[in-house]
């Protein structure tokens, strides 16, 4: 429908104003129905213990405590304020949170452009222009007929005398022409293509927003483990330096007997051939300490040249006596990769009604109001004023099958991403329970360590008296001195892996985030 009139011609007007009135509350009343599957939050797995049999506590200074929340700040269990002073710097300054947190204003903002379709959209056209009139006879018709759709009254309302046209006085004389307009458009969202659009971008946000405390907690993560990491390798190489210094000692005793004749010169050079590969086992072990800092630098987002203060030592690190472990049933609402891998599966439901909708007749509502004339002062005169309603439908009938293949295509996706969703709950399931065996297995570790190295101590000990009295061979020596070696080493590695698996269990089962606090900084 497209009408123009002007005052001349009021009720029939008001009529027409009256139809596309009726249009527009039909429209609005089907835009209740919404097409497309709605989304259904996931059950949670009825799991009561995450391993097949019930979980128990590791021992040797450390239980778990089944049931009990996790608290956001997991890492201060370790009891090391350089620790806790270093993790919040690199939540402060890393820039992969920051990129993370960009990556939700951009899905928050798309989501909120979206929800302006919901709404008319109103334009304002203004149109000046300053003409002359071609003494053409076939381009002054056309002009003609351009005044005659701009002014349909030939008449004058007030005197009733003919208007004078530019055209018909003097055909070289310039005219202006002053329009001003305004545009209202409308298209109800008949079918929810417009909602499930706005209702997909909402689900995008969600998901970057929970991507972003799985980066959050990796960071964490990182950072915690890297700091073992670092007080491993300065465990290696405390090692390390005091068997050098055993050896050294040995071989002290050594030249000194040899100096007596009491042992043969291939002694002592065993020695010192043992003590040289000792103190070849210490560049290597500096160098990943080294790389260990620069990790630690990076992770708290400094440049390598503004190397962090914090140091990290064994001793200074302490076990997480009680372990807390939530239960199975809640890990779907605490994991935030499963969390965003939900809100993906919701994203990709909602794209499935945005295909649906697409293949459905669409209405547009339009009206547009305004005036013209050949002078500005006239502009607001009575018989300058125009008004157009119109309502389009559309309705694609042959596209190439298109759009049915879009739909297709979304309904591909949906199921891709209820695949994704299971396969990261089942991943997160693992991961939990992987973490509590190891801690298992890391308890056991740490004690046949501990003992292996004291009993490989008193070995060589009990041999260094002998050999200061000459009592034993050489080789029981070197014997003596490689399983202590190989046992303090073995013991520092125990403790330290001991110390990250706590953190991969913390890690696995979400990291607290649901604890901090509303006003906290992410």
């Amino acid at each position: 429908m497209d009408e123009t009139s002007d005052l001349s011609r009021p009720r029939a007007g008001a009529a027409r104003i009256r139809r596309a009135a009726t249009v527009a509350w039909l429209a609005a009343s089907l835009s209740g129905c919404m097409v497309g599957p709605d989304f259904i939050k996931p059950p949670a797995p009825d799991a009561p213990h995450f391993t097949p049999e019930k979980t128990t506590s590791p021992g040797l200074g450390q239980r778990f405590a089944e049931g009990r929340d996790i608290p956001e700040d997991w890492w201060t269990l370790y009891r090391s304020k350089p620790l806790d002073t270093l993790v919040r710097e690199a939540l402060e300054h890393n820039p992969s949170l920051e990129s993370a947190e960009a990556a939700i204003r951009i899905a928050y903002f798309n989501a909120e452009a979206q929800r302006g379709a919901l709404l008319p959209q109103v334009g304002i056209l203004a149109n000046e222009s300053q003409n002359i009139q071609s003494n053409n006879r076939a381009l002054s018709a056309i002009n003609q007929s351009l005044f005659n759709q701009y002014f349909p009254s030939p008449y004058n309302i007030i005197t009733r005398q003919p208007t004078p046209s530019p055209f018909t006085t003097n055909p070289n004389a310039p005219y202006g022409l002053f329009l001003k307009q305004l545009s209202i458009t409308y298209a109800p969202d008949i079918w929810g293509l417009n909602r499930r659009s706005l209702e997909s971008l909402e689900a995008q946000t969600e998901q970057a927003a929970f991507q972003m405390e799985a980066a959050r907690l990796a960071l964490t993560s990182n950072v915690v483990v890297a700091a073992i990491q670092e007080a491993s390798i300065r465990g290696q190489i405390e090692a390390t330096k005091n068997i050098i210094t055993i050896l050294k000692d040995s071989l002290e005793i050594l030249n000194r007997q040899y100096s007596f004749g009491s042992i043969a010169k291939a002694d002592v050079v065993a020695q010192e051939a043992a003590l040289a590969q000792a103190e070849q086992a210490l560049p290597p072990l500096e160098k990943q300490l080294a790389l260990q800092r620069d990790l630690l630098t990076a992770l708290a987002g400094r440049f390598s040249f503004d190397q962090v203060e914090q140091k990290f030592s064994l001793t200074r690190l302490k076990l997480p006596v009680t372990v807390p472990v939530s239960v199975p049933s809640s890990l779907v609402e605490q994991r935030p990769d499963i969390r965003a891998a939900e809100a993906n599966l919701h994203a990709a439901t909602a794209a499935v009604g945005v295909a649906r909708a697409s293949r459905l007749p669409n209405i547009t509502l339009s009206a547009n109001l305004g005036a013209s004339a050949f002078h500005l002062a006239q502009l607001f005169a009575p018989g300058t004023g125009f008004y157009t309603f119109a309502a389009n439908a559309a309705q694609p009938l042959f596209d190439g099958m298109t759009l049915l293949n879009k739909e297709r295509s979304a309904v591909a996706a949906l199921e891709q991403a209820d695949a994704q969703y299971r396969s990261t709950v089942v991943n997160a399931f693992q991961n939990v329970t992987d973490a509590l065996r190891s801690l298992q297995s890391d308890a056991r570790a740490v004690e046949t360590a501990r003992k292996s190295e004291d009993a490989a101590k008193r070995s060589l000990d009990i041999v260094r008296m002998q050999l200061k009295y000459g009592q034993v061979s050489q080789i029981a020596v070197f014997t003596a001195q490689r399983i202590y070696f190989s046992a303090s080493l073995l013991r520092v590695q125990a403790e330290a892996t001991r110390l990250a698996d706590t953190a991969a269990l913390f890690m696995a089962l979400g990291g607290g985030w649901w604890n901090r606090e509303p006003d906290a900084p992410h």
